[in-house]
């Protein structure tokens, strides 16, 4: 896919994948060590287009640097707690979304294709553009298939089971479905379901309010 993706959008590709290859954090993925969000990256990519076979060259684009050199502002930046959290979220998206409008600027893209792909990556109009949903879509995938089992070892499983349910409401029919394609570890299924079962529990009680 990387070798693919480069062939179709050139410069653009190379230039953002040269930036996320310098992450200074590593993951271990199927016992290989990738630098973080080249790895991201290249797993958002391949997501997107399995959920939307017909996605765009701005979804493409937005998927491949939608954590851009995210490094450079850590959440250790910002309060604990939800509310340093979502003030740490929205100033990465900024963020990243401003970077990656001037690096295609650079190779050349129109002003519309600029924002089109930095309204993607700062995830704008999240109910009613289904772009924007298949790139969130593929965010939560790509955080079970690769992050679930050691957040799950820092929060705790009861934590992450209620912050899983919380996250499927975002995610569209097709994204939920999506998970069973995962191979997730004994743990990491249980946990899954653990928070569908919650999720539904939930949906139950408000609908009898």
């Amino acid at each position: 896919m990387s070798e693919r993706f480069s062939r179709l959008y050139g410069p653009s590709c190379d230039l953002i994948d040269a930036a996320n290859a310098q992450d200074p954090e590593t993951l271990i993925y199927r016992g290989e060590s990738h630098p973080k969000e080249l790895l991201h990256a290249e797993m958002m990519t391949r997501w997107v287009l399995l959920l939307d076979p017909q996605a765009d060259e701005a979804q493409m684009l937005a998927a491949r640097a939608h954590h851009y050199r995210r490094w450079l502002s850590p959440r250790s930046d910002y309060p604990s707690g939800r509310s340093g959290y979502l003030r740490w979220r929205t100033q990465a998206k900024k963020r990243q979304a401003a970077e990656v409008a001037e690096l295609l600027g650079t190779c050349g893209y129109s002003d519309a294709m600029v924002e089109r792909v930095a309204s993607l990556i700062r995830k704008e109009h999240l109910s009613t553009d289904s772009a924007v949903q298949t790139h969130e879509d593929a965010l939560c995938l790509v955080f079970l298939d690769t992050q679930l089992d050691d957040v799950a070892l820092k929060m705790g499983e009861e934590e992450i089971v209620a912050v899983i349910a919380k996250t499927l409401p975002k995610m569209s029919a097709r994204g939920v479905q999506a998970v069973a394609l995962l191979d997730l570890s004994a743990q990491g299924a249980g946990i899954v379901s653990q928070a569908v079962a919650l999720h539904a529990k939930s949906f139950e009680s408000e609908g009898d309010l």
